[in-house]
């Protein structure tokens, strides 16, 4: 594999790795400052705004300067954003805090694009594996995460403001590591020959089932995890314990990427998708049970599970279903549609969990965790009859 899958690997743990942080301390920081119990997700919320804002342009600034001006430039929006964080900290405001975060977003949304870049770095037949490792740079994350959470929380007098100071030392980190990065120039990896119109490339099977398969196992993870800490809290569990759940749950993300390329080139995306859609309804039917903290590592570890065996191999699908020339609008509604839904899960999750409870909330998942397998099983359905529309 080539040093510069690597380093994306590198660059994608510590980028996870300020994402675990800022899931553990933004609600709690929003259910401090805001104005009811309601808005506490609302930071979140604007985190996942700012990526869904910078899906396309980032996409079309690296089509134009290369990935790695395009992955720099974002790493410096991040750092902005740490610095409107501590200013909003200092002094207490509600509305300052959710722009640092919307900034914060636009950051990540364009580290997001890391294993993207993987696949260009990589031989054809490395892709799958190419961003499986990328992806399981996560790992690192999962013991780093919450472990800079903990120890970064009363840091200084002002509460969660070593938090992001640490945010900060992440992306420098990130920033001297992607300085040092060799990726292909864009001409070598963005063609300007034929392209289709973007309808017809949206119209095929696999982009519909690539596209909702993402949007599925991202979204529902990411409700249920936003919503863990308000909850875990509500229950009277300590800090230390969200750290943990959180931690466990990173964990079960990131830690199958390392074979779930090898399994997603034997067996196909397809069924590796099924597997995923039937451990996110898991956690949906534990949290029905069992609200225990050991409850919660398992629901929480099934989430992980479930979104590392969907959203990796929709990625892998996703890039079958565009030509050179059409790469970078491809991935650009792609991104946008995923993280445009994601944005909306976040912002639900506070009033959700603060309505229906714990329980409730994750019911309201299950059907929605299996609608990536009614879409395989139309797919299925209509290839058996051979109708020439869902030819791949």
């Amino acid at each position: 594999m080539p040093v510069t899958v690597i380093l994306l690997s590198l660059c994608q743990a510590l980028l996870v790795s300020g994402n675990i942080l800022l899931v553990a301390v933004s609600p709690l920081i929003g259910a401090k400052l805001a104005p009811g119990a309601g808005w506490a997700t609302a930071p979140v919320a604007m985190q996942w705004l700012g990526l869904m804002c910078a899906t396309i342009p980032a996409s079309l600034i690296m089509a134009r300067l290369g990935r790695k001006r395009g992955f720099v430039l974002g790493n410096l929006v991040g750092l902005g954003g740490v610095g409107v964080a501590s200013l909003a900290l200092i002094n207490e405001q509600f509305l300052l805090f959710m722009l640092s975060t919307w900034l914060l977003g636009i950051g990540i949304g364009f580290g997001m694009l890391y294993r993207f870049a993987a696949v260009e770095a990589a031989a054809p037949e490395q892709r799958d594996r190419a961003i499986g490792l990328v992806m399981g740079g996560g790992v690192l994350a999962a013991f780093f995460g919450p472990w800079l959470a903990r120890a970064s929380r009363a840091l200084v007098d002002t509460p969660f403001l070593g938090s992001f100071l640490g945010l900060g030392m992440l992306y420098l980190l990130a920033l001297v590591i992607l300085l040092l990065l060799r990726l292909p120039p864009p001409q070598a990896t963005h063609s300007d020959g034929p392209a289709r119109p973007m309808a017809a490339i949206m119209r095929q099977p696999a982009f519909i089932i690539a596209v909702l398969t993402g949007l599925i196992g991202y979204g529902v993870m990411n409700l249920a995890m936003t919503a863990t800490p308000l909850a875990m809290e509500r229950e009277g569990f300590h800090f230390d314990h969200v750290a943990t759940t959180i931690q466990w749950h990173v964990l079960a993300m990131y830690l199958p990427a390392f074979f779930t390329g090898w399994l997603t080139a034997r067996m196909g995306p397809r069924p590796v998708i099924v597997l995923g859609c039937l451990m996110l309804t898991g956690c949906g039917i534990v949290v029905q049970f069992d609200t225990s903290l050991p409850g919660y590592y398992t629901a929480l570890i099934l989430l992980g599970l479930g979104w590392s065996f969907t959203f990796l191999p929709a990625t892998g699908l996703l890039t079958e279903t565009y030509r050179p020339a059409e790469k970078a609008r491809t991935q650009a509604a792609n991104e946008f549609l995923i993280f445009s839904t994601v944005g909306v899960t976040a912002l639900l999750a506070g009033p959700l969990e603060a309505y229906l409870g714990w329980a409730g909330l994750n019911a309201l998942l299950l059907p929605l965790s299996l609608l990536p397998l009614v879409a395989l099983l139309w797919q299925w359905l209509a290839k058996d009859a051979h109708r020439p529309q869902i030819r791949h």
